[in-house]
């Protein structure tokens, strides 16, 4: 691959950090570029204050929109040389990412590459096709590769256990008035031209329940926005959760970067992940999964792979010029 030059590389990386996965398509990042060098700035006024009142989702976010512009800048011909929290004085600083020397991209590489703008999120059950064992496997040393753990959930009473915390959590929130306008403020209405959020096309208006039941963020609330949906998939798919060792500012960034390396890769493959954070959204519930479940790790991501064959089209992004200061 020829080698691109370093503003067209650098203005490449920007463009596609843009489409990382971020909690309800809140894309809370910004960035800026100053001589070889990207700044990866988090956006808190776009922090969801009861859903993440710690930050910690804002930061996996950010953290995918960081492996995403490392990847883009190896595909166009240079090694990323990136320094993670780099200023204590300025917390919303996460990363900067310089171009260091110049190389050839990888197969692999130009393969994750090639999902950026392809990678969607599920928010249903999936179609009765097994995601093979080779390929978790390698989604697993995906997730290891950037300082995370990726483990597939097998055991039947772990799922059902995993299930329950999140129908518990979904019940808990679906109460509480904060989580409920929250969740609809970023829920976008059918026609509507946001930039940003969930539109009315990436869920199905009543999702078919999977067994165990992992419940779906009510984005429809009382609209009766949405799809019709595949009614015949009603499969949970794979159960995994992502986990690090340590849980500070740091460890959810390296989250955010295995997250994404973890999608990309799973894309190309043609499976799909459907996200389920409500349980990692309270603390007792969290603990509770990291001390029974997990070994003492701590979670930073509940998710179901599988095969869909629902074609989610519309995912709004924001224009470079919002993001780009």
């Amino acid at each position: 691959m020829r080698t691109r030059s370093p503003k067209q590389a650098l203005e490449a990386a920007v463009d596609a950090g843009r489409w990382a996965p971020s909690v309800h398509n809140t894309q809370p990042w910004t960035f800026a570029v100053s001589g070889e060098e990207i700044a990866l700035r988090a956006d808190t006024a776009r922090r969801l204050t009861a859903e993440d009142a710690s930050g910690r989702e804002l930061l996996i976010s950010c953290g995918a929109a960081l492996f995403t512009i490392r990847t883009v800048l190896r595909c166009k011909g240079y090694e990323p040389v990136v320094r993670i929290l780099p200023d204590p004085d300025r917390p919303a600083l996460l990363a900067t990412i310089a171009l260091g020397e110049k190389i050839e991209a990888d197969e692999s590489t130009r393969m994750l590459c090639g999902e950026i703008e392809r990678r969607r999120t599920h928010r249903a059950g999936f179609a009765a096709m097994p995601v093979p064992d080779r390929l978790i496997d390698a989604l697993a040393r995906s997730a290891t590769e950037e300082g995370a753990r990726l483990t597939p959930v097998r055991d039947p009473e772990a799922i059902r256990v995993i299930a329950g915390l999140t129908q518990a959590a979904q019940g808990v929130q679906r109460r509480d008035r904060r989580f409920d306008l929250e969740v609809i403020a970023w829920a976008r209405p059918p026609g509507s031209n946001r930039a940003d959020g969930v539109p009315a096309t990436a869920y199905p208006r009543e999702p078919a329940r999977t067994e165990p039941d992992f419940p779906q963020r009510h984005y429809a609330w009382r609209h009766g926005w949405g799809t019709e949906g595949a009614p015949a998939e009603t499969e949970t798919g794979v159960v995994a959760v992502l986990t690090t060792r340590g849980d500070g500012r740091a460890d959810w960034i390296a989250a955010g970067q295995a997250l994404q390396h973890v999608l990309l890769h799973a894309s190309a493959y043609g499976v799909s992940a459907a996200f389920h954070t409500q349980a990692l959204e309270m603390d007792p519930l969290r603990d509770f999964l990291r001390r029974e479940l997990l070994s003492g790790e701590h979670p930073q991501m509940i998710m179901r792979l599988g095969v869909t064959f629902d074609d989610v089209r519309d995912m709004p992004r924001r224009p470079l010029s919002d993001v780009l200061t």
